[in-house]
C-alpha cells in the first residue's frame, strides 16, 4: 500500500489508516500509543508527536505488507508478533515506546538476511 493512501494534505489520517485496516481511529491511535483526543482533535492530529507515530507505524506497515501480502496480514505481525531479540515485545510495543528505529532497523536486518 503507498503511503499517500495513509494520507491527506501533507497530513497522516487516521481515518485513511483505520479504513484500510478495517478498524477504528480510536484502535490506531492505542497501537501508536497516543490517546483517543490525539486522533480526533484537529490541533492534536497536527501535532509533531501523533505524526511522527503515525508515520513510523505507516512506514513500518508498508515495508512489511510486501512479505505478508496484505496490508492486513502486516498490522496482524505488526500487533502480534514476537520480535526476536526484543524480549517478547511485539513491533507495536516498540513503537508505542518510541522505538520504532528498532523495528526498521529489525526489519532491514531480516531483509539483508540475518535472521534468516
Amino acid at each position: 500500500m503507498a503511503l499517500t493512501q495513509y494520507s491527506d494534505d501533507g497530513l497522516f489520517l487516521p481515518q485513511k489508516i483505520a479504513a484500510a485496516l478495517r478498524t477504528t481511529s480510536a484502535e490506531v491511535a492505542r497501537t501508536v500509543g497516543l490517546g483517543r483526543d490525539a486522533v480526533q482533535r484537529k490541533d492534536r492530529l497536527s501535532s509533531d508527536k501523533t505524526q511522527r507515530r503515525l508515520r513510523e507505524m505507516a512506514e513500518i506497515l508498508n515495508r512489511t505488507e510486501p512479505r505478508f501480502g496484505s496490508a492486513l496480514m502486516a498490522y496482524a505481525w505488526y500487533r502480534s508478533e514476537p520480535l526476536p531479540g526484543f524480549s517478547g515485545l511485539t513491533a507495536m510495543q516498540l513503537v508505542r515506546d518510541g522505538r520504532a528505529g528498532d523495528v526498521m532497523d529489525y526489519i532491514d536486518a531480516v531483509d539483508a538476511g540475518v535472521f534468516s
